[in-house]
C-alpha cells in the first residue's frame, strides 16, 4: 500500500477542477483546473481512453453532452480529440500529459479512470497503461482511483508507487441501472480494497453512515467523498470525510 500524500487533506479538490461554463471553464478543462491552481484547491479530473490509446481527461463515455459531437469519444483519436471544442469554452478536450505539465505538482491532483468495461471487469489495459506512462516520473502530489477494482489492480501493477484508491458508493439500481445486481452487490461491500493496495476511498457524500467506511478507516484508509455542492453539506461531510471532492461553491481552505 502507498499511502495517500497529506497534502490530499489539507486541500478541499475541485470536482473535474473548478468548473463554471459561465465563465469560460468547462468540467476538465485547461481553464479550470488553472481557476483551481491559482485558489490554491486540490484538483479531481477524469480519464478515458481514445482509439489509439492516450489518456484524455474527460468524464463521459459519449461526447454529446460537453462538446457539438456524438459518439464514444473511444472511437476517436488523440490528435481529433484535441480538436473538438468543449461547450462552454475555446479549447478542445486535453490529454493528460499535457494536464500534468500545467499542474506540475503546484497542487493535489486526483485522478479518476472511467470504467473500460461495462460491467466493472477487468479491462483490456489501455488506459491503465497510458496512465501509468504519463504519471512516471511525475513529481508532485498524485494519486489515482477507479469505481472498477479492477483497475486500481492494474494500475498498483504498472504504477506502484502511485497512491491508489477506490471510489465508493450505495450502487442504487437507480443510480446504476446497468449494472447486474449481482456486481452491485457485491461492490458495495467494497471487498477488493485489501488486493488493490488501495490506501483510501473517495465514497457518496449521501452515504457516509455506510459501516463499511468506519472498517476500512480503522485499518488505517483515508475517507474522501463526493460530490460536496455548499457548505452546509461540507460540514456534515466533515464528520466522516477526512476531505471533500466539491462543486458549486468555494470552500475554504483549512489552516
Amino acid at each position: 500500500m502507498t499511502a495517500l500524500p497529506q497534502a490530499f487533506l489539507r486541500k478541499p479538490l475541485a470536482h473535474r477542477a473548478l468548473h463554471d461554463v459561465a465563465d469560460g471553464r468547462p468540467e476538465n478543462s485547461r481553464a479550470a483546473i488553472r481557476a483551481a491552481i491559482a485558489r490554491g484547491y486540490g484538483i479531481e479530473i477524469d480519464l478515458q481512453a481514445s482509439r489509439d490509446g492516450a489518456a484524455m481527461v474527460f468524464h463521459d463515455y459519449d461526447l454529446g453532452r460537453l462538446t457539438p459531437e456524438t459518439g464514444p469519444l473511444r472511437q476517436r483519436d488523440a490528435a481529433t480529440l484535441a480538436q473538438i471544442p468543449l461547450r462552454g469554452g475555446d479549447e478542445g478536450i486535453p490529454a493528460l500529459p499535457e494536464i500534468l505539465g500545467l499542474v506540475a505538482g503546484r497542487v493535489p491532483l486526483l485522478i479518476e479512470l472511467k470504467d473500460q468495461h461495462g460491467q466493472m471487469g477487468r479491462t483490456d489495459g489501455t488506459l491503465e497503461r497510458a496512465t501509468a506512462a504519463a504519471l512516471a516520473g511525475y513529481d508532485g502530489p498524485v494519486a489515482v482511483m477507479s469505481f472498477n477494482p479492477n483497475m486500481v489492480i492494474e494500475m498498483a501493477a504498472r504504477a506502484p508507487d502511485v497512491p491508489r484508491g477506490i471510489v465508493t458508493c450505495a450502487y442504487s439500481p437507480a443510480d446504476w441501472p446497468l449494472l447486474r445486481e449481482e456486481t452491485r452487490a457485491r461492490l458495495r461491500a467494497i471487498p477488493d480494497f485489501a488486493a488493490a493496495g488501495a490506501s483510501f476511498v473517495s465514497h457518496d457524500v449521501t452515504d457516509l453512515a455506510n459501516p463499511r467506511l468506519a472498517e476500512l478507516r480503522a485499518q488505517g484508509a483515508a475517507i474522501l467523498c463526493w460530490t460536496v455542492r455548499s457548505a452546509e453539506a461540507e460540514a456534515k461531510a466533515r464528520q466522516v470525510a477526512d476531505t471533500i471532492t466539491f462543486e458549486g461553491y468555494l470552500p475554504d481552505i483549512p489552516a
